[in-house]
């Protein structure tokens, strides 16, 4: 294929009125959308996030880039998401730029360099525009953030370095959803509220007709046309990060008497994880005050900092509450969760401020040190190496995921080949693989194991596939908004195959 120049390049940036508003799901829609006749990309200039995902070449990225570029066909790469924070706690974040770790910053040390950027901007976006048709861009949080327009390289700073037109979102569920998008364009600068050219109400719940005096007193005021209103949808795509993490609560559709409980560390990181479980069993996150009650398995998650969430899982007695059900039920680490289980991690001022070493849960015989400011990042396939109750029936078997971590862990009794550990009861093993349950093999054997404890019949089930998902959602997106004049706005002349009905049946995602 001919490669592309900057100035072929069609971009949209989709700004919101406040997190949480549906952006990421926006832009998911319309990189599927877009993918049946182009070749499209998302970016994010900055993302601050613990849920991330790792490229083919290594590289971290925030997961919902990695989930905009699966949706569009194509492979997740560092340029898409050049700028990832990942708080720690004590007012610092782990600055990722281009994939890899840079440095510990506190914020005023991150947007103190923040001119620094630009260029690390720039050049991701020439390397998307001379490969891409379309650059579909994401902002953060509200785009009007007053306090921050001077640093704001997300929002401000993305609509200026780029010149794209602007679609902004708000979100109705939440209430005001007119007095947000007003309020929003009144307080953006003259040079970027000039860009927008169209608003999106997203989540409504009821007939649309109700909406329409108040759209149309909208653009009336504004001048800017309502391109569509969304409505609310339970499709499932991977969540962007920590503030999705309030809205789950037990499927009531779904056997309630299997529960699960994940440990709500204050890090929390990739809780990603175990969203397939969710729709074979109720998922419970545990706050470390909570009562643990009687789950049928406990998960201890990742984190981004062991050593801090540790220290908190032991002073808020959830330390206590776990090892009582050593032995009775499994007990699953995952990636900082799995160092947690060891008996010692070692800490030399990586993760704390300073040298000391801590007596882990003590369920596994592994230790963990941190020596060196690393990170293992890589996706990998492995081979079930180690049976037990939970995986004796798929010993052998391949599955698929990925490592993001810091530290180094001795362990001999391994679950997949070189990776984890399992106790020899077998109810209890860590693991540095994220991703673990989306494998169908350890998902269905470990739901099956529970349900049979429970004296229940377990079927072996699929869940809706991601790519499904990608083709729901677009196919909602399509039917909710305005196409030609989305496409109008790209400056793309449209043709009578781009407003035809978008399902998954006739959709054949990907290049062509």
């Amino acid at each position: 294929m001919k490669t592309r120049t900057n100035a072929d390049t069609k971009s949209l940036l989709i700004l919101g009125t406040a997190s949480h508003v549906g952006k990421s799901a926006i832009v998911t829609a319309l990189c599927k959308i877009f993918s049946r006749n182009y070749r499209v990309a998302p970016f994010k200039a900055q993302n601050m996030s613990l849920n991330s995902w790792i490229t083919k070449d290594g590289k971290e990225i925030g997961i919902a880039q990695a989930i905009q570029a699966k949706a569009a066909g194509i492979e997740p790469t560092a340029d898409m998401n050049p700028i990832l924070l990942k708080p720690k706690g004590d007012r610092q974040s782990q600055v990722i730029i281009l994939g890899e770790p840079y440095a510990d910053k506190t914020a005023g040390e991150y947007y103190d360099s923040i001119e620094d950027t630009h260029e690390i901007l720039k050049g991701a976006l020439n390397k998307l525009g001379n490969e891409y048709d379309i650059i579909v861009m994401e902002g953060a949080g509200g785009a009007a953030e007053i306090n921050l327009y001077d640093r704001d390289v997300v929002n401000i700073g993305t609509a200026r370095l780029t010149n794209a037109p602007i679609v902004l979102v708000g979100d109705i569920e939440r209430g005001g959803v007119f007095a947000s998008l007003y309020g929003t364009i009144e307080l953006l600068p003259e040079d970027v509220r000039e860009r927008v050219e169209g608003f999106i109400i997203n989540k409504f719940r009821g007939d649309p007709a109700i909406l329409e005096p108040g759209l149309r007193e909208l653009e009336k005021r504004t001048g800017i046309p309502v391109l569509g209103v969304i409505p609310y949808s339970s499709i499932k795509i991977p969540s962007e990060d920590s503030v999705s993490i309030n809205d789950k609560t037990c499927n009531q559709d779904i056997n309630n008497d299997v529960e699960i409980a994940v440990i709500r560390l204050p890090r929390i990181s990739n809780f990603t994880d175990f969203e397939p479980l969710e729709n074979l069993v109720n998922v419970r996150y545990v706050e470390l005050y909570e009562d643990l009650g009687n789950p049928d398995a406990v998960i201890i998650p990742g984190t981004k900092n062991t050593i801090s969430d540790f220290i908190d899982l032991k002073e808020s007695g959830m330390h206590g509450q776990i090892k009582k059900l050593h032995g009775k039920i499994p007990i699953i680490g995952i990636c900082g969760g799995y160092q947690m289980l060891g008996t010692k991690i070692h800490d030399s001022g990586i993760e704390g401020e300073k040298t000391a070493e801590y007596k882990g849960l003590g369920l596994l015989g592994i230790e963990t040190v941190f020596d060196a400011y690393k990170k293992t990042t890589v996706q990998v396939t492995k081979t079930v190496t180690c049976g037990g109750p939970l995986l004796d029936s798929i010993k052998g078997e391949i599955i698929k995921g990925y490592e993001i971590h810091m530290g180094d862990t001795t362990s001999q009794n391994f679950v997949f080949e070189d990776d984890g550990c399992m106790d020899e009861t077998g109810l209890v093993f860590g693991t540095y693989l994220h991703g673990l349950f989306e494998n169908e093999n350890i998902r269905n054997s470990l739901v099956k194991y529970l349900y049979e404890k429970k004296g229940l019949e377990y079927i072996p089930q699929k869940i809706i596939s991601q790519e499904d998902a990608y083709n729901m959602l677009g196919d909602m997106v399509h039917k909710g908004l305005d196409m030609e004049k989305i496409y109008k706005i790209l400056g793309i002349d449209i043709c009578d195959n781009l407003n035809k009905p978008f399902n998954i049946e006739s959709n054949q995602s990907g290049l062509q």
